[in-house]
């Protein structure tokens, strides 16, 4: 017969074992490890994410630790070892990383303000060069930001196929810069004559960011190539971590807009909507871009 005794037992014993449960992962996991793709120098990526170390850490009750990395292959290397807990991504590393045996789940995509999910690939200029639209860079330098960056390579050089461009003839020099800034610096300072580069819209870029942190003038550079849209970044955990602990993260970030505006709003300066959930779907047609840029490099060796 069942009593009041035993269905009151029988929910002791179950919040028993899931806190038995959570403290399992907690002493397998005393720290987890946190990185991000170099869009910019280590110094602005350790400030803007700081703050979410910090609330991942009390809110998770275990210390979660950002990792700088030199490159993007170096957070793909990291979650395919399993050294690299979670890890802010770029749609095409992203994608690398699931294709080259990262075992890896997608579960929080960046948003706009205006809700929608998307960025471009744009090409600047300076602002006083005579370059009109691509086919005006024939024999000029070229700044692409990382082979595993999808507006800084992969959809550029998607972009330029269709366009009958093979870059490492058209160009004179094909130069990876290994971060959007740096790729922006290359043309202010004339290693480059052009760089490709993120662009949400008209209120949001790398280079307003840069010219925000006084690195450069937006009004010194002009965009002569916007591709179609992107979609946005993921935020991805290792697949085989104990359930609990992915569901815990996952709900803690996706919370951290409303629980922590402030630490929110200091990754993006404010000029990103809030995290939302995702899975790998989303990402299956960049898997299929960086397959097609693979083919196109294999055809050039």
């Amino acid at each position: 017969m069942l009593t009041r005794r035993l269905v009151l037992g029988a929910a002791a014993a179950f919040a028993i074992a899931g806190a038995a449960q959570a403290q399992d992962w907690k002493s397998k996991y005393p720290e987890l490890v946190f990185a991000v793709i170099p869009s910019e120098n280590a110094s602005g990526v350790t400030e803007r994410y700081a703050p979410l170390m910090k609330y991942l850490s009390t809110e998770l009750g275990t210390k979660v630790t950002l990792r700088i990395a030199n490159d993007y292959a170096a957070v793909i290397e990291g979650q395919r070892s399993g050294n690299i807990h979670i890890a802010q991504y770029g749609p095409a590393s992203y994608a690398r990383a699931t294709t080259t045996g990262a075992k890896i789940e997608p579960f929080a995509i960046e948003t706009n303000v205006d809700g929608t999910k998307g960025y471009h690939s744009v090409l600047w200029v300076k602002a006083n060069s005579p370059y009109q639209k691509i086919e005006d860079l024939k024999g000029k330098n070229l700044c692409l930001v990382d082979p595993n960056s999808t507006s800084g390579n992969n959809v550029p050089r998607f972009a330029m196929n269709k366009m009958g461009i093979k870059p490492d003839q058209f160009f004179s020099k094909v130069v990876y810069a290994g971060s959007h800034e740096n790729a922006v610096l290359g043309v202010q300072q004339g290693t480059c004559d052009a760089a490709f580069n993120w662009w949400n819209d008209e209120n949001e870029s790398n280079l307003l960011r840069m010219a925000r942190k006084e690195m450069v003038k937006a009004e010194d550079f002009r965009m002569i190539f916007k591709s179609d849209q992107i979609v946005n970044s993921p935020m991805a955990y290792l697949s085989d971590l104990p359930e609990d602990l992915r569901k815990a993260i996952r709900d803690t970030v996706l919370a951290m807009p409303q629980k922590d505006p402030e630490a929110f709003n200091k990754i993006y300066e404010g000029k990103q909507g809030p995290w939302v959930p995702v899975d790998h779907s989303a990402y299956e047609p960049i898997v299929e871009l960086i397959k097609f840029v693979d083919s196109l490099r294999r055809a050039r060796s």
